[in-house]
């Protein structure tokens, strides 16, 4: 077993995961990914299929049994935003998430985050944060953008999981926990 911070050996009994910071920041480039967090096959599949087929029956049931004229409207342009909302989870759950040094971006080049410009990071049961994720603040607000599945941000707050595994976005967390940490003790 490798020997453990005093600072960190507390969480790693608790989690399991983080070795002394040193250890995980010992030979990396700035460059080099620390961690990856990809959309589960099972979910991503089941995501696109469940909300493709259900845009494809409001389609059916407006044309095929057609109501009165607003019910059908209503039915074809909430099936047209369903099946556009299946394509933009098949687009962004086809990049995996990585975590740098530097850096959090996607692998289609998106610069989620700057590491310096994280505040904080928010893993609580209560926290307003996506499924099998966690909540990042940063120090200056960003675009608001939306990648269904993966990752968004809403001014300060970056929220990142969803149809991630709870073991790869926990991990990650950790390891900018250890940074931002690290950060703080100089």
């Amino acid at each position: 077993h490798p020997t453990l911070c005093p600072c960190e050996a507390k969480r790693s009994r608790a989690m399991g995961l983080i070795k002394c910071s040193e250890d995980i920041m010992q030979d990396t480039k700035d460059d080099e990914v620390l961690a990856t967090v990809a959309a589960s096959p099972g979910r991503r599949g089941l995501g696109i299929v469940s909300l493709s087929m259900l845009g494809v029956l409001l389609l059916y049931v407006a044309l095929a049994t057609p109501p009165a004229l607003g019910w059908q409207v209503f039915l074809v342009l909430t099936g047209a935003g369903v099946i556009w909302l299946a394509n933009a989870l098949r687009l962004a759950t086809s990049h995996q998430i990585e975590l740098t040094e530097t850096e959090l971006r996607d692998t289609s080049g998106v610069v989620i985050a700057r590491v310096e410009d994280i505040a904080s990071i928010d893993r609580g049961f209560f926290a307003f944060k996506p499924s099998n994720g966690f909540l990042l603040r940063t120090k200056t607000p960003g675009p608001r953008t939306w990648h269904p599945g993966m990752w968004w941000r809403f001014g300060r707050q970056i929220g990142v999981g969803g149809m991630t595994p709870g073991h790869q976005s926990k991990l990650m967390s950790e390891i900018i926990a250890v940074i931002l940490a690290r950060r703080e003790m100089g």
